[in-house]
């Protein structure tokens, strides 16, 4: 019997002889393949269904949160969400083979920068089986091969999504080993994968800051940072009341559990009597606990005392803290004190105010009057994402197609020689 590092060195050997295929496959076969595979899983959704089944049983015999267990779960209507980012990712424009530069120089040469793919792509990922399928999807359109590794939690929803995809590649006589999925849920194949540099020129990890942490000090393996959603929305004293009394709850409550969702409400003291009373009343409706400085409590006696760590806190759950300030400068200076870097929204209808929040706040993604769930690949028309960036090396915000290449140049000439 081999190994755990035999079989990961096996794995990895493959992957990579498979991205040396798929990089140089044509658009309309990249097309026609992801056609497939949306075929295969509208044929398959009760088999998906019933794979997600034992996944949320065990789920709920594991304790899990009951954020969690909403990102585990797979319906219809989430199945068929996944399909529809297939389809959106197959409508974009092909990111390979693009021409960034293009310049004829004196001496002769003829210069060009190619977009590319980057390789072999590891993605580490917990409880969201949707990732194995967008991950999948944008690998193969972008002429990556792809190493899947999800969590336990999501281990038979996340199987039979990837067998689809290797199905579809069969089918099409690609090489199977574009995508893989690590079925053992062992954790020393995670350890080995990080040791696989010579085989692996990315690691894409879905998860908090642990996960980052430990894949940072385990792996010298170039890492996309996927940090956690502590998002703010902040309103500024300019706002329309009603629209940003729609714009928090929408921000807070319609998916409680994702990485956009607000963490933290940050209101200019001069409204914060007026606008504060009604967001609570929403909030409170829909059991969402309310934790708050001084001044909320002051102004809503049925805001908890607040303290650094809650401010600082990604929830994922039906809790918000919030913070009262005296001017705009205030609020910048507290999201960048406590933002994880990731998404945060200005509700105003002063433009200077709004174009000061937008160039200051040092987030990947900034918003004027949107709601926060809007963070999201699909809704920047990228089709789907493997992520949201939050570092600022080669990509930063949602990681799609573009994010998933690389370059290199063409030099040609009729007969160059260097003195």
């Amino acid at each position: 019997m081999k190994s755990i590092k035999q079989q990961v060195k096996e794995i990895c050997q493959n992957s990579k002889i498979a991205s040396h295929k798929i990089a140089n496959l044509k658009t309309t076969i990249k097309n026609q393949l992801l056609s497939k595979v949306a075929d295969l899983l509208e044929q398959n959704i009760q088999k998906i269904i019933s794979a997600n089944q034992k996944d949320l049983i065990q789920a709920q015999k594991n304790n899990l949160s009951l954020a969690k267990i909403d990102r585990l779960k797979l319906d219809e209507p989430r199945i068929k969400s996944i399909i529809s980012a297939i389809q959106d990712i197959i409508k974009l424009d092909d990111p390979i083979g693009k021409i960034l530069y293009d310049v004829k120089k004196d001496n002769g040469l003829h210069i060009q920068r190619i977009s590319t793919p980057i390789g072999v792509l590891l993605t580490i990922y917990e409880s969201r089986p949707n990732v194995t399928s967008d991950v999948a999807a944008l690998a193969l359109k972008s002429g990556n091969a792809v190493i899947l590794r999800c969590g336990s939690d999501s281990i038979n929803s996340s199987t039979i999504i990837a067998n689809i995809y290797r199905q579809a590649l069969k089918e099409f006589n690609i090489d199977e080993n574009c995508i893989t999925l690590i079925s053992n849920t062992d954790r020393e194949y995670v350890s080995q994968l990080l040791k696989m540099s010579e085989y692996i020129d990315v690691v894409i990890p879905r998860g908090g800051k642990s996960l980052i942490k430990a894949i940072s000090s385990k792996s010298k393996i170039p890492l996309f940072k996927h940090l956690d959603g502590n998002c703010h929305s902040y309103i500024h004293e300019s706002c329309n009341l009603e629209k940003a009394q729609k714009i928090v709850f929408n921000a807070k409550m319609r998916r409680t559990g994702i990485c956009g969702a607000t963490e933290s409400i940050v209101i200019d003291q001069k409204i914060a009597d007026k606008i504060l009373p009604l967001i609570c009343d929403d909030l409170i409706k829909e059991n969402c606990e309310i934790r708050g400085d001084k001044l909320a409590q002051k102004i809503d006696k049925r805001i908890k005392k607040a303290n650094d760590k809650d401010f600082a806190t990604e929830f994922l759950d039906k809790i918000v803290s919030v913070k009262i300030v005296r001017n705009i400068d205030e609020a910048i200076s507290h999201i960048n004190k406590y933002s994880s870097n990731h998404t945060e929204s200005i509700i105003c209808e002063d433009k200077l105010v709004s174009q000061k929040f937008l160039q200051e706040i040092d987030s990947a993604i900034v918003m004027h009057n949107a709601s926060t769930q809007f963070a999201d690949g699909g809704e920047f028309g990228l089709g789907a994402e493997v992520g949201i960036s939050t570092g600022k090396l080669h990509a930063r915000g949602p990681v799609g197609l573009e994010q998933l290449t690389i370059y290199k140049y063409h030099v040609s000439a009729y007969c160059a020689i260097r003195k």
